[in-house]
């Protein structure tokens, strides 16, 4: 069995970064003197004690960091990174001042701040840097477990619209059959077209809107041949351009809760109205439907279906749309609006 190492794409960018930025930080470092007229050029020593600063700088960033900071041990974390600079102080006064200058300044220690002064900016630059690395690292970490719990948020959401639509028209259905109704055959030809729609066109995120609006029509002639002549249904769209996506399923529950509440408050007189225009890129709905003031109005604003088209607005569509329900005199209303996108949501 063949076994290698392949560093993942992040490590690989991790490493190009930290180089990238050493030598930048090192040609200030060395720099600096020679732009002040201190040195003409860059010197042997300069390199062993940034060398120096660079090792120091590798522990915290691969050792401090992650082992004690990241994990809130803040006591360990700054008892290691003082044992640090003292060991990093007596490498750079003890060995290398010792090395390169055994006659003037290896002679003496000049002082804890002297050396500090010198040493912290350089240490500092390298371990914030890796710090904001980490900080950049964890944010598109995070981004990604959000946008993982929303996409699956929205697939359960889905999961429960689905048969809650599926229930509700079987439940119809089987009426029909029971009553012999000349109509069944109709009724399960369309219920076929929904059912296609809801469980193969719509399972992305955002749906082109015509074909929403075909699914919307489709779902309305099929509850139309249920009610047999008993009720006036209105269905206009004006104004619809091309090129729009709009989450699916979002205005059928609004539909559904129409002529189901209709259907069973009412035996006669059962008027549905249902508007869909777009005024730039703002789409307007509004589904209006009548109701017995004498039945149980409270379920008109409750239940799963409902409830769940509210969480998904809510997900994909934050502060871009609005939604309101109110009843008046035997009519129930539905008005959102909603901003739309040209690219598939996005």
């Amino acid at each position: 069995m063949n076994l290698s190492f392949r560093p993942s794409r992040s490590l690989f960018y991790e490493i190009l970064y930290q180089v990238l930025l050493l030598g930048i930080v090192f040609i200030f470092y060395s720099f600096d003197r020679v732009g002040h007229g201190i040195e003409t050029r860059v010197e042997g020593y300069e390199i062993a004690f940034f060398l120096n600063y660079t090792l120091v700088a590798f522990v915290i960033n691969y050792g401090l960091l992650p082992k004690y900071l990241y994990r809130k041990k803040y006591g360990h974390f700054f008892f290691y990174l003082l044992v640090l600079i003292v060991v990093m102080s007596f490498v750079e006064e003890g060995v290398l001042e010792r090395i390169y200058f055994p006659t003037n300044r290896g002679t003496d220690f000049p002082g804890v701040f002297y050396e500090l002064w010198d040493a912290i900016p350089t240490i500092t630059i390298l371990a914030g840097f890796k710090f904001a690395w980490d900080a950049l690292k964890k944010q598109r970490e995070l981004e990604e477990i959000r946008s993982a719990v929303k996409e699956s948020e929205l697939q359960f959401l889905r999961s429960q619209i689905n048969p809650h639509f599926l229930f509700n028209n079987l439940n119809n259905l089987y009426s029909y059959a029971l009553e012999g109704s000349s109509k069944t055959p109709e009724i399960i030809l369309e219920l076929s077209s929904v059912l296609r729609y809801v469980l193969y066109e719509c399972q992305t995120e955002y749906v082109s809107l015509e074909k929403e609006i075909q699914h919307l029509k489709d779902f309305v002639k099929l509850s139309e041949l249920q009610l047999e002549g008993r009720s006036k249904i209105d269905f206009s769209c004006n104004d619809i351009a091309s090129g729009f996506f709009v989450a699916p399923l979002i205005f059928l529950v609004f539909i559904e809760n129409a002529f189901k509440h209709s259907m069973s408050s009412l035996s006669e007189n059962i008027r549905i109205s249902i508007a869909i225009s777009l005024t730039e890129d703002v789409l307007h709905f509004r589904c209006e439907n009548t109701f017995s003031e004498e039945s149980n109005i409270k379920s008109l604003s409750s239940g799963i279906g409902l409830d769940n088209v509210k969480r998904r607005l809510r997900i994909l569509y934050p502060k871009s749309h609005e939604l309101s329900m109110e009843k008046e005199s035997g009519i129930y209303k539905v008005f959102l609006k909603m901003k739309l996108h040209k690219r598939n949501g996005r």
